[in-house]
């Protein structure tokens, strides 16, 4: 019995933990059914810790809307959070309501470095180490980096790289790679099909603050489970999730 309730408090601690991440990170007012899908929180649970973080100045509660409250500012250290800091609630948010492998990436040369990452719950999935670098042909992640570079910056990447055909369905050639990136550039999402990883399907989508590409938001789905629902709602949780990193 004490192991029980020793467990559930852990469980509690880690909740308050993370709703209290995903508001900061939200850069914004969010409802408790926002923050309930968002961290897969059962709502009971979850009006008990939202009123207890209101009660000790944690949050502030303005009619339905949740804010970051002066309470905080206790825990503050005097620096600026870091990109990683920044994103890490929000690719977790991304994972829960995806149920699937969700990352954030930046650029380093002509690469990307995995800087955050989330693994899927699913027996099946997709996996991959922080710290891990990657070419930017190979993934959706990097492909949505090309396509928010500039066209000229884009060039020189076409120019001074050497890419390496992964699979079979690896885009490799410059002409290829133009035509990918003008349609990734008009639609704003970027996809591969088993392009890095045969089985394996990814989605990503720029993210851009104050004029300047900071990395990506993605997500590998293994083909199995990839279908035109999955896509879509996918599509919306990146489009979403980058939204709010624009707007922190």
């Amino acid at each position: 019995m004490a192991e029980s309730n020793t467990s559930s408090h852990v469980k509690s601690a880690m909740r308050t933990l993370d709703i209290i991440e995903y508001v900061v990170a939200r850069g914004g007012p969010c409802v408790a059914q926002e923050i309930a899908s968002a961290l897969s929180i059962p709502v009971s649970s979850l009006s008990y810790l939202l009123a207890t973080l209101v009660e000790r100045s944690y949050l502030v509660r303005e009619g339905r809307f949740y804010l970051p409250g002066a309470g905080l500012h206790r825990l503050q250290a005097r620096s600026e959070p870091s990109l990683e800091e920044r994103v890490a609630p929000l690719v977790k948010a991304l994972r829960v309501q995806a149920n699937e492998t969700a990352s954030f990436f930046v650029r380093e040369g002509w690469q990307v470095l995995t800087l955050v990452t989330e693994s899927s719950d699913h027996a099946l999935r997709y996996a991959l180490a922080v710290g891990t670098r990657m070419p930017l042909h190979g993934l959706a992640a990097g492909k949505a980096i090309l396509a928010a570079l500039p066209v000229e910056e884009f060039e020189r990447y076409l120019a001074e790289t050497r890419r390496e055909r992964f699979t079979e369905a690896t885009l490799v050639e410059p002409a290829a790679l133009r035509v990918e990136i003008a349609r990734i550039r008009q639609s704003g999402l970027a996809r591969t099909h088993s392009e890095y990883s045969v089985g394996i399907e990814g989605m990503a989508r720029a993210v851009v603050v104050a004029g300047e590409v900071v990395g990506a938001l993605a997500v590998a789905i293994p083909s199995v489970r990839y279908d035109e629902a999955v896509e879509r709602r996918c599509a919306t949780l990146l489009e979403r999730t980058g939204q709010l990193l624009e707007m922190a």
